[in-house]
């Protein structure tokens, strides 16, 4: 098998707002294989397609609400079809967003599981009874805000969401769950993906005895998770066990990969953990260079503890993406020139050990929009606007035409 991924670029494109084929005002399969010759131009190996799948679009996608099939804002199967086989053709790779964390509370597995506490799959997802005075069964934080639990009256239980309510997280500890998801993955394979970006990557378990998470002092939070240390809702080291099942599910099928995204407390080491070996994930990526914190003796000090770390482990970098301000506002906020610093940093990217992940308009040096509060569609800006105003503003339409539009 080869070994295509290893210090590939990576380009990742946000089906939303990418390219309007039909004149909906939402991006779609269709205008993304219009232009993948564009793509194709930029010396890409692969790209990356952020969630397609059927889904009441809570968190735009990645509340997924059928696994196995395209939302009607995208378009269909066929379009999904037509478009791998001119990325194939043009000679990129693949790779489709995979949320294995939670599904949305509209998939029919949810739909089930909540009716009862003794039906086919009512532990297919993380449910518990409450204290003896009714509140959630601990102190688990979820990372759009409140609590991480959500009352459910038809089986007077609570059930985890570390995300959104309408997210609930799946019970990865069932191993029909897991079957499931395997099959789920099988799926796409079959269709002829090169690979899989797999979301929140170390959130798939969770602590069985759901022991309270210990306090993490923060100066000044910009989100009240952070003020736990999340060591019992996250970063399980049950969750290795099916990393292993899902790497060898992968190994099947010749040349296709998984790139995990990290967000933990040390964000390199749990990369290392989850990428060391041959039953492992084959590269990973985390928020480190995502966050605020620049300059070089930063960078070089990153990439000398990834190699004190293991020198097997293959690691992946991004310095911008649909979840983060884009990196031209958040470093290069002070540069006099900002494209020659979006130049620079194109160029620093992809001079990394490992994997690079460039995002749609990086290569352009797009600045992060502003987006005023009420034409927010992010549900974490809304809750935590004005410290924190979302995600929005990385997520504004690929411009395809030179100047500004006088509509």
């Amino acid at each position: 098998m080869s070994e295509w991924w290893r210090g590939a670029v990576v380009y990742q494109i946000y089906p939303r707002s990418f390219l309007d084929a039909n004149g909906d005002g939402v991006g779609d399969l269709a205008g993304i294989t219009g232009r993948l010759a564009y793509v194709a131009s930029l010396n890409v190996d692969a790209v990356w397609l952020s969630p397609f799948f059927t889904s009441p679009m809570k968190d735009f996608g990645y509340d997924v609400a059928d696994y196995r099939n395209v939302d009607p804002l995208f378009g269909t199967l066929a379009d999904f079809d037509a478009l791998l086989a001119e990325a194939h053709r043009l000679g990129l790779r693949v790779i489709i967003d995979q949320v294995y964390s939670h599904s949305s509370d509209h998939h029919p597995w949810f739909g089930v599981s909540r009716q009862d506490r003794t039906n086919a799959k009512a532990d297919w997802y993380v449910w518990s009874d409450p204290k003896a005075d009714g509140s959630p069964p601990n102190n688990w934080l979820a990372v759009f805000g409140g609590p991480a639990w959500d009352w459910e009256p038809r089986r007077r239980q609570y059930y985890l969401h570390n995300f959104l309510k309408e997210q609930p997280d799946l019970n990865l500890h069932n191993p029909e769950v897991q079957q499931a998801i395997l099959d789920t993955a099988t799926f796409w394979l079959d269709r002829g993906v090169d690979g899989f970006r797999l979301d929140v990557a170390n959130f798939f378990t969770h602590d069985l005895q759901l022991r309270d998470n210990p306090a993490r002092p923060h100066p000044a939070p910009d989100k009240p998770s952070y003020l736990q240390r999340q060591i019992y809702n996250r970063t399980r080291p049950e969750t290795l066990a099916f990393v292993s099942r899902l790497r060898q599910l992968l190994d099947r099928y010749p040349d296709r990969m998984a790139v995990a995204e990290i967000a933990a407390e040390d964000q390199l080491a749990t990369m290392v953990d989850y990428t060391d070996g041959p039953e492992r994930y084959h590269t990973a990526y985390s928020f480190v260079f995502l966050g605020q914190e620049f300059g070089a003796g930063f960078i070089r000090g990153q990439i000398e503890r990834m190699l004190a770390l293991s020198e097997r482990a293959w690691p992946s970098w991004a310095f911008s993406n649909h979840d983060v301000v884009r990196v031209v506002s958040r470093w290069g906020g002070e540069a006099p020139d900002p494209a020659t610093f979006a130049k620079l940093m194109l160029a620093l990217l992809s001079t990394l050990r490992g994997t690079a992940f460039v995002y749609q308009g990086e290569e352009l040096g797009l600045p992060h929009a502003e987006v005023p509060f009420e034409k927010l569609q992010d549900p974490e800006g809304k809750t935590f606007w004005p410290r924190h105003k979302g995600r929005d503003g990385a997520r504004t339409p690929m411009p395809w035409r030179a100047g500004r539009s006088e509509e």
